[in-house]
């Protein structure tokens, strides 16, 4: 029985259809560790750490994430070392080497493989730091993002096998690690999040949308800057003006993700409405708040155009399983997106911070539905041929496991 330990703070996060396959492998004995459960892996309990001590109030600004990993890090070791006093040693570890999870499990097991999982290399410029002028970078900020790759750093020494899941994130790494990167996506569920019909989709408000309705979509975990929601807003005027039978459709949260509130505090919902609202057929604006899958994914189905922004960040799950119901996507030309979405031929790409040429693509992809069917075709057929967990992401990542040992997919 070949042993693989898998470590995630969120477990399974990345690691689900991966986690899947494993736990469906006779010769393969999956054990999960993380702080918390984010999503079920069938038959599989993970070891969630207990006990979990705060970040001192007092620590270095640069430092309060290094110190929540180390913290986290330490955690994982505690419980390890529980582990391997009752006789437990695994063939393999996999673990995302971004949170601390992973930090000193080799410190431990030295002559056990590290598989990690790299999402995101941190730089003061060229990527998601100093790209919306919303935001002036200081020199303090530069030398605080540069300290924020501490971990990471750290986790590259350490890996025996390093996973990113875009060309540009890995590209972000430092030149002397990439050899021991590889890209490999995690993998999208195209069986579940497929076109299909749907049924009458209710509002907050009791209005009812069905397909073939003119709805505009837009989601995101929380709607903040680093997903593009104040270009959004900032485009809506327009685009309801030119389009009086389009209802918008929202979905997400109040929070921040990623950046920092407005100015003054609150939610950058409200404060985009403040700024845009007036001007705006609100009746025909819904917000949804969070959303479970399922909901999101009949949204997508129903979708005529589906507005995707991204800082050049991590690219989200989100958009990838639009494209695999069939929306028509109106994205942001930004990496990684750029290296997904090809404009007019699986969707249509803009400047980010261009707000006019926005509305023009919203109401191009509006105004063509009938073409657009070649789209939406061609949108399902990238991520099914690219990214579809059971036929490209898992077979991928089970060929990389088995250097080390980990048995190969069973043949079919």
């Amino acid at each position: 029985m070949f042993r693989v330990l898998m470590l995630h703070k969120d477990f399974p996060g990345q690691f689900r259809p991966l986690a899947r396959s494993l736990m469906a492998d006779a010769r393969v004995e999956l054990r999960g560790m993380g702080q918390r459960e984010e999503a079920v892996v069938s038959g599989l309990r993970p070891h969630l750490y207990q006990d979990m001590p705060a970040v001192d109030p007092g620590t270095h600004p640069y430092l309060g994430n290094a110190a929540d990993y180390i913290i986290r890090g330490q955690c994982a070791l505690r419980d390890a070392v529980g582990m391997a006093q009752q006789g437990y040693r695994p063939d393999l570890i996999v673990g995302h080497c971004g949170f601390g999870d992973t930090l000193y499990l080799k410190d431990l097991w030295p002559d056990v493989p590290l598989v990690g999982y790299f999402e995101y290399y941190y730089h003061g410029r060229g990527a998601d730091v100093g790209f919306d002028p919303l935001y002036p970078v200081t020199l303090d900020d530069l030398a605080r993002v540069r300290t924020l790759n501490v971990v990471n750093l750290l986790g590259l020494e350490a890996a025996d096998l390093g996973v990113c899941p875009t060309e540009w994130q890995r590209a972000l790494h430092p030149a002397p690690f990439r050899d021991r990167l590889r890209v490999m996506h995690e993998g999208i569920d195209t069986d579940l999040a497929r076109p299909g019909p749907v049924p009458a989709f209710s509002l907050p408000d009791g209005t009812l949308l069905r397909q073939g309705d003119e709805v505009i979509t837009y989601a995101a975990r929380d709607l903040e800057p680093y997903r593009g929601f104040h270009v959004f807003m900032r485009a809506l005027p327009e685009i309801l003006r030119r389009r009086p039978a389009a209802q918008v459709v929202v979905a997400g949260g109040d929070g921040v993700s990623y950046g920092p509130p407005p100015p003054g505090g609150g939610a950058w919902r409200d404060h985009l409405m403040a700024e845009v609202g007036p001007s705006l057929d609100s009746g025909r604006v819904h917000f949804l708040g969070p959303v479970d899958h399922g909901r999101f994914l009949d949204l997508m189905r129903l979708s005529s155009a589906h507005v995707y922004l991204t800082y050049p960040f991590v690219l989200s799950w989100s958009m990838l399983e639009a494209m695999a119901c069939g929306a028509v996507v109106v994205a942001s030309a930004t990496p990684p997106v750029e290296e997904v979405v090809r404009d007019g031929v699986n969707g249509l790409l803009f400047p980010f911070f261009d707000t006019a040429l926005l509305a023009d693509r919203v109401v191009e992809a509006l105004g063509r539905q009938p073409q657009s069917a070649v789209l939406r075709r061609q949108a399902r057929e990238t991520v099914v041929s690219r990214f579809d967990a059971r036929s490209r992401a898992v077979p991928a990542w089970r060929q990389a496991l088995s250097q080390f040992g980990c048995p190969m997919l069973p043949a079919v």
